[in-house]
């Protein structure tokens, strides 16, 4: 991806050399995902993971060059969304709201409630912020051979798809249904919540190449291999041996990476009901 050199976003906000004084217990891959889902339910999220103590404390960053990088270009896609979608809102009559992006290490508080950086990035509708410890870029290398910066892209631009469905109303609705509907059928719902998360990052990179031309060769590729490694298919796989369809939450592999592609390919908001679409 073309990106040195270019515009960084104003709305990141750098907590990393903070200390939330907290002790969190827990943390893991379906942490926050319960977090989150106890949230969307009108539940309070901070009891499900313990904390002592709320003091912060401000200290100098200690990174090192590449993690540095490794912001700037997050803040540089995260202006590119900005763009993206604040044109694609004018043109429907909207304002698009910008929302801010919270880098952090080990530990955060959010609206949403307390995170592990083992949680992995997350987006929290109550105060409208997507939230990123950098290492998680290395995880994903180490652990699924996700490899490239469109693939950073595109995690980035997915967390940014749940903020365009909280401006639409789209969370919303996902709450008032779920609260009608048994843990199964919930968890079905989520999934569609996020293959259209996956689309919306699609729709963003169509027209970052359009208003930008900013992707090179090999960066949806990039994109379609990271969305394709973290389906849940492969996760439960890899973790527990076995598949549990009614468990997932996220979609399967080739669903993730097929609303991905579907979203590049089209650019085109009509196509992304994946609420009533055949998955």
């Amino acid at each position: 991806m073309k990106w040195q050199g270019r515009r960084g976003s104003d709305n990141v906000e750098d907590r990393r050399g903070m200390s939330t004084g907290t002790k969190v217990v827990g943390g893991g891959i379906g942490t926050l995902v319960i977090v989150l889902l106890v949230y969307l339910l009108g539940g309070d999220p901070s009891g499900i993971i313990e904390q002592s103590g709320s003091q912060q404390s401000a200290g100098p960053v200690q990174s090192t060059e590449a993690e540095e990088q490794m912001a700037q270009f997050v803040s540089v896609v995260l202006a590119d969304t900005e763009e993206v979608w604040g044109k694609i809102f004018a043109e429907a009559g909207a304002t698009y709201r910008k929302p801010t992006l919270v880098l952090f290490r080990d530990q955060v508080q959010s609206a949403c409630g307390y995170a592990t950086a083992a949680s992995g990035p997350f987006y929290c509708p109550a105060d409208e912020k997507v939230y990123l410890d950098l290492s998680f870029f290395d995880d994903l290398r180490a652990r699924y051979g996700v490899y490239g910066d469109f693939a950073i892209a595109y995690v980035v631009a997915h967390e940014i798809g749940h903020h365009v469905q909280n401006q639409m109303g789209i969370l919303e609705e996902v709450q008032a249904q779920r609260m009608r509907l048994s843990e199964v059928r919930g968890n079905q719902l989520t999934v569609r919540l996020e293959l259209q998360a996956d689309f919306l990052a699609g729709v963003w990179a169509h027209y970052a190449q359009k208003m930008f031309n900013s992707i090179e060769e090999g960066d949806i590729d990039e994109a379609l291999n990271a969305a394709a490694s973290i389906g849940d298919d492969v996760l439960q796989k890899k973790y527990q041996g076995r598949v549990v369809p009614d468990s997932f939450t996220h979609g399967t592999a080739a669903q993730r990476s097929g609303w991905l592609r579907k979203g590049w390919e089209t650019g085109d908001l009509n196509q992304g009901d994946t609420f009533s679409a055949a998955i």
